[in-house]
């Protein structure tokens, strides 16, 4: 567990991320999955935020 700091404050925080589409239709796929995980550690790597599970 590696905390993060600041001039006045040291913090952990963790975000929970649920994409729902309309009418809970099948519409992931493992392509799209697949893509979404590379753009989340992509912009991810630019904030210094790690994707712990997928």
């Amino acid at each position: 567990m590696k905390l993060d700091s600041n001039n006045h404050s040291v913090f952990l925080m963790f975000y929970h991320l649920v994409l729902v589409v309309k009418y809970r239709r099948q519409v992931f796929d493992s392509e799209i999955c697949d893509f979404a995980k590379e753009k989340f550690t992509e912009i991810g790597s630019k904030y210094n935020i790690s994707l712990v599970e997928s």
